[in-house]
């Protein structure tokens, strides 16, 4: 495998009340790309050179403070909720734009948008955050155009990624640009990353977005089609296995997810097919493991995906 070797200097700058994995999921598919012969060069900074504690405690080391890092390709601002209120500091925001000014790529994890936001990083862009504070940064920042779904938005210089683990997705995605598919299939392989997900995926999963059912019977069905998509989720077989009538079944199933049986197994097939082929899975395996189908109707479903990123 070739791996370009030119240098990649990436700045992560951090902060007291940081979250933990914003900035260790990142750093770790950094070293990994490192390892396998890439050229990224990380520097943990923080505005004034000081070590930090993140929100769980721990204190973290820092090698140098903002001003001494030079020649910033990648700048990445982890999150922490203490973006969100009382927001960024004035020591923060003045170590970010110095970092920004000459850096290829400005990017962030969490509620990182909201120190870009306040830095002027975000205006007239689209963006995202945890879908829990989607809202907020909207309203805070009525110039940005916030997209509560997607795992990491790309606008330019600049990407924006959602909640905790997506750093995770983010740093993949830029290994994928710098050195390709395959060596960012590697790293994922390597941290043992389930799957690699793409940018316009929803931050929630079908199951994980569905409100949970109130009723046993309901809730049962709704995990047996999330644990096997490709399993026998007609009404008749569902409404055997539940021990009702396919009428009551539709009924309960409307009421408590506020989709009908076939509705939600399409959707979750769908979505999993479609994880299948981003983690590596020939079409026909994704069709046939997801019970989606045939290998034109995932195509359709790749294509539909694909306009939406564009």
């Amino acid at each position: 495998m070739s791996v370009p070797r030119r240098s990649v200097p990436v700045a992560v700058l951090v902060f007291d009340g940081v979250r933990l994995l914003d900035v260790t999921g990142p750093l770790e598919v950094f070293d990994v790309a490192a390892e396998l012969g890439t050229g990224y060069e990380v520097t943990v900074c923080s505005p004034d050179g000081r070590d930090i504690t993140t929100s769980s405690g721990l204190r973290l080391g820092v090698e140098r403070s903002a001003a001494e890092v030079y020649g910033v390709d990648t700048l990445l601002v982890p999150g922490g909720e203490c973006l969100v209120k009382p927001g960024a500091d004035d020591e923060l925001l003045t170590a970010i734009q110095l970092l920004a000014r000459g850096a290829r790529r400005v990017t962030s994890v969490c509620a990182g948008a909201f120190a870009l936001g306040a830095a002027g990083l975000l205006d007239g862009r689209r963006a995202t955050t945890h879908w829990r504070h989607a809202d907020t940064l909207q309203d805070r920042y009525p110039s940005v155009d916030v997209d509560a779904e997607a795992i990491y938005v790309r606008d330019g210089r600049v990407l924006t990624s959602a909640g905790v683990s997506s750093g995770i997705d983010l740093a993949l995605a830029l290994v994928e640009e710098d050195a390709g598919d395959i060596l960012a299939h590697e790293i994922a392989r390597e941290l043992v990353v389930f799957m690699r997900r793409r940018g316009a995926q929803p931050q929630l999963s079908v199951p994980a977005r569905t409100p949970r059912p109130r009723r046993d019977v309901v809730r049962t069905l709704c995990d047996e089609v999330a644990a096997d998509p490709a399993g026998d989720h007609c009404l008749t077989s569902m409404a055997q296995r539940a021990g009702l009538s396919t009428r009551h079944l539709s009924r309960l199933f409307k009421q408590g997810t506020g989709q009908t049986p076939a509705t939600y197994v399409a959707a979750v097939r769908r979505e999993a097919a479609i994880a299948l082929v981003d983690s590596g899975e020939t079409i026909a395996a994704a069709a046939r493991r997801s019970g989606l189908g045939s290998d034109e109707t995932l195509r359709r479903h790749l294509r539909a995906q694909r306009d939406g990123e564009d």
